[in-house]
């Protein structure tokens, strides 16, 4: 299949894209980053993107949107930058599919942001979207963007709920907060109780939760969750960091909920289970492997 992957030069888009190459597919990359190297690639302006060009000069089966802010905090202090890149050029990429390249498969990365504190584990993916965060709003928000195009206008799209993504070359988040801080420190301060709980899937993992999308889903404005269906403690999970990278500080949580972060998070991830997907990554795996990274970036 010939292959669009917008966002191709960060954490996600990169391995999607080169996950999707090993498959035998023709993929091509999209981002604002100069490439000069790349045959396959289109670069467009970071500040006033013509995603019409895209579609304007080469016909794709499949676009897959990886691009947009990815942070929650930065959501709470610049609100309108996050709906621009979340929300405002979702619509610009679905209006330029519709008009130059109509019938294309598209999947855009959501996120578990959309469900917020849920009421219920583990979070189906009928259950309430409560976003706490401009991010989870953001979020939601191109979902019912996606739905629009597939209801009035036929177009096939699907949203995938990513909950905690971990991985190697992602420098910001949990692990890279504990990366820093355990490099650096005797005592490591994070935020929260310690209680609070994440459902962590490896980048390569979602990489081919990606290519069974394609292959499964229905396309008709439907979101789905991608999570390996683990509840783990975010305690746990620094623990773990901790005895892999040899840390033998005192480990301390501040007991303060940041602005914006969910508490619990379980996802029923039975749609793609029922695709096929099982996880090739454990924590404790991927915690390692990410430790080797970090060390030497």
């Amino acid at each position: 299949m010939k292959i669009l992957v917008v966002g191709s030069k960060g954490f996600i888009g990169s391995h999607v894209a080169a996950h999707l190459q090993r498959c035998g597919n023709e993929v091509w990359g999209c981002d604002v980053v100069t490439d000069y190297a790349a045959k396959q690639y289109i670069q467009i302006d970071a500040t006033n993107a013509d995603f019409n060009a895209l579609f304007e000069q080469q016909q794709f089966e499949v676009c897959i949107n990886c691009s947009g802010a990815a942070s929650v905090p930065d959501s709470i202090e610049h609100p309108r930058r996050d709906f621009v890149l979340n929300t405002s050029n979702v619509f610009a990429l679905l209006s330029a599919i519709h008009q130059h390249n109509s019938g294309s498969r598209f999947v855009n990365m959501s996120s578990a942001a959309v469900y917020g504190n849920p009421t219920c584990l583990p979070i189906k993916e009928d259950a309430p979207l409560n976003p706490v965060s401009p991010y989870g709003h953001h979020k939601m928000m191109a979902e019912y963007i996606l739905r629009e195009f597939a209801k009035l206008y036929g177009e096939k799209t699907c949203s995938l709920r990513i909950f905690s993504a971990f991985g190697s070359g992602l420098k910001k988040q949990i692990f890279w907060d504990m990366h820093q801080k355990m490099s650096n420190s005797e005592e490591t301060v994070f935020w929260g109780t310690g209680d609070e709980s994440r459902d962590f899937i490896h980048v390569r993992d979602i990489a081919r939760v990606v290519e069974l999308c394609i292959m499964h889903a229905a396309f008709n404005g439907e979101a789905i969750n991608v999570a390996n269906g683990e509840q783990t403690s975010i305690y746990h999970a620094a623990s773990v960091f901790a005895k892999l990278a040899g840390y033998s500080g005192n480990i301390i949580f501040n007991g303060h909920v940041r602005k914006g972060d969910p508490r619990f998070w379980e996802a029923d991830n039975s749609i793609i289970r029922s695709w096929g997907y099982e996880p090739s990554y454990s924590l404790e795996q991927g915690l390692k492997e990410y430790i080797e990274w970090a060390r030497n970036v």
